[in-house]
């Protein structure tokens, strides 16, 4: 064991601690990495010199960063679901955008390949890097992990603009990946047999098959002695590495590949808690520190040419995507397209790996291969920035859900005054005359003079997110209720007659098949008084300041923190957690998830601020 391996440990534990005393939250982590790098290497204190545990350290970081960012891929944005639509949802359809993240983000990314490829000539007919097909790999490439770092910072994910980014991203490092696989074959002499690496897809796609309902039964083998889940990964990710590396592609392919085979098993959100533990508190920094390392800023600076490269490099990287701002311009407007544009100009980790494959095959200068990274560093610098500066929340993002109520009396218009005004867009229908005269003082109030089906959906009425039938007709209710379902009305809520507590009737029956939520008037008294007698505070909870809540977890940052760790947890109660319409034990130790439902008492002066944080409004999760 070396010195420089102590130092590099401990240069990898101080990192995060700096950035986080001086609150830098700009600056990505891995970049951070290659500065303390190159402070500690030969252009700085000089006190790391790399041996073969440390090499071999940092050739197993990038195959883990890879393998990392092969498990980020989202498959599911590229399905496209074929479903007969009700009359609501093609309605919507209509309304949507013409242009999908997938659709956008093709475009986005054709044109910025093509700009890329013509700067690579560029570069050759000025003499100033002639190499023209590593130049088009490196002007290609997209961070992901900053991407996705910063999109889940601005709690983007969910939404259009982040899930068009994301695309972008991902074929950032998956199109420059692959020819970089190839030119590698070709420059190395083994071109002839080139088509042998699409033996690792063969191989990946076995071992997907062989290993699909693994995680599905990991509970009944895996133990805290065994980590069955993570010795899958790891015999995953060298399989794929070695017979990556026998047919004569780069590790680092295989390593990407794996990282897909990994994330198409949908192993347990646990299981990627431990990948990423493994990755980035132990490999993954060694890299980015050990690239630092190797980089000698006093060569490149007694080189006048390589002083050109830097910023040469650096304005090249944001032209190359400067088309793709032509096509986020397909679907979103000026100021959130150009700031989409700055964050898919960040490159760091598929340039560290490009320039260590052409180092190896010796087709680049130490002085060259110093002069991209310290352009991705300076990438690194300004991409996050101007998207953290110029982004706007688009008017999709904006919208509130829409209720209608149909009935007006004094229950449903005191329950639209108490919904919050800012989630929700409320407006109430009555064929009563009277009940008109008596609340049109309020806006949102509307006579209708015919309750039948076909009046309803001319004058809009069903086209609503939630639709509250509270007419003193059960029978019109009912049969309103079962119409709006088939017209595609999300959430329908209705009273019904009071019936037997212990018996489905054919109308419950019907409703519930349908979807429809229901309730009576009598079983709605009893369970409140028993609730009352067995929990006294409930009544504090009905007619108090502190209420009772409920909200869908959407924001992506929250997935896998424990309840306890919850930066609100000493403001609210959970008392439930519901999880695939199952109530799961609740604990401070408890871990939610994307798609939980929260049950929760909470003061209603502060669940306004909390409810933004867990979850937004009209997330558009499929497009």
């Amino acid at each position: 064991m070396s010195i420089s391996l102590l130092i590099v440990i401990f240069a990898a534990f101080l990192t995060p601690m700096v950035l986080n005393r001086f609150n830098v939250t700009l600056l990505p982590t891995a970049v951070a990495e290659v500065l303390l790098g190159i402070l500690l290497g030969p252009s700085g204190l000089n006190v790391i010199h790399t041996d073969t545990l440390l090499n071999y350290l940092s050739t197993f970081g990038v195959i883990f960063l890879l393998f990392l960012s092969g498990m980020e891929i989202d498959f599911s944005l590229f399905n496209k679901k074929e479903t007969t639509l009700s009359p609501l949802a093609q309605k919507k359809a209509a309304k949507a955008p013409t242009h999908s993240p997938v659709k956008v983000a093709l475009v986005a990314y054709s044109a910025s390949l093509g700009m890329a490829f013509l700067l690579a000539l560029a570069f050759k007919f000025l003499g100033l890097f002639s190499n023209i097909p590593l130049a088009f790999i490196l002007f290609s490439t997209i961070a992901l992990g900053v991407v996705i770092a910063v999109l889940k910072e601005n709690e983007l994910l969910n939404k259009p603009l982040g899930q068009t980014l994301l695309l972008i991203s991902v074929l950032g490092e998956v199109v420059p990946l692959l020819c970089l696989t190839i030119y590698s074959s070709f420059v190395s002499g083994r071109g002839n047999s080139v088509w042998l690496i699409f033996l690792v897809f063969i191989a990946g796609a076995l071992i997907f098959r062989r290993f699909r309902s693994f995680f599905t039964s990991l509970d009944q083998i895996n133990k805290a002695t065994t980590q069955v889940d993570i010795r899958l990964a790891f015999l995953v990710i060298m399989t794929l590495v070695i017979l990556a590396e026998t047919v004569g592609a780069e590790n680092i392919l295989g390593a990407f590949i794996a990282g897909i085979v990994i994330k198409l098993l949908q192993p347990a959100e646990s299981t990627r808690e431990k990948l990423d533990a493994i990755g980035y508190g132990l490999f993954i920094p060694f890299f980015f520190i050990l690239t630092g390392a190797k980089i000698n800023i006093w060569d490149l600076l007694a080189s006048p040419k390589t002083l050109i490269l830097i910023p040469l490099f650096f304005l090249a990287y944001l032209l190359a995507k400067g088309p793709a701002y032509l096509g986020l311009r397909l679907r979103f407007k000026q100021i959130n397209a150009l700031a989409g544009t700055f964050l898919v100009q960040t490159t760091i980790t598929l340039v560290l790996a490009t320039l260590t494959v052409a180092q190896n095959l010796k087709v680049i200068s130490n002085e060259q291969s110093g002069a991209f990274i310290l352009a991705a560093v300076l990438s690194c610098l300004l991409g996050p920035l101007c998207f953290n500066k110029l982004h706007r929340p688009e008017p999709e993002d904006l919208q509130k859900s829409q209720v209608h109520f149909i009935g007006v009396n004094l229950i449903t218009v005191n329950a639209a005054e108490q919904l919050n005004d800012d989630w929700y867009d409320i407006a109430l229908y009555t064929d009563w005359p009277k009940n008109y005269q008596t609340y049109k003082y309020k806006n949102n109030v509307h006579l209708v003079n015919d309750l039948s089906i076909p009046a309803l959906i001319k004058q809009q009425v069903f086209d609503t997110d939630i639709l509250v039938l509270g007419h003193s007709n059960v029978e019109i209710n009912y049969q309103l209720a079962l119409a709006a379902k088939e017209y595609g009305v999300a959430r329908v809520i209705t009273r019904i007659q009071n019936s037997d507590p212990d018996s489905m009737t054919e109308m419950d029956k019907r409703l519930s098949d349908a979807g429809v939520e229901f309730f009576t008037s009598f079983a709605t008294t009893v369970g409140m008084m028993r609730a009352i007698i067995e929990s006294p505070s409930t009544l504090d909870l009905i007619t108090g300041d502190s209420r009772l809540y409920e909200v869908v977890v959407r924001n992506e940052k929250f997935a896998g923190l424990e309840l306890r760790k919850l930066p609100f947890i000493k403001e609210i109660t959970v008392s439930r957690i519901f999880r695939n319409r199952r109530s799961i034990p609740v604990n401070g130790n408890t871990q939610i998830q994307v798609g939980d439902h929260l049950l929760f008492s909470a003061n209603k002066e502060v669940v306004n601020d909390i409810r933004k944080q867990i979850s937004k409004l009209n997330e558009y999760d499929n497009f």
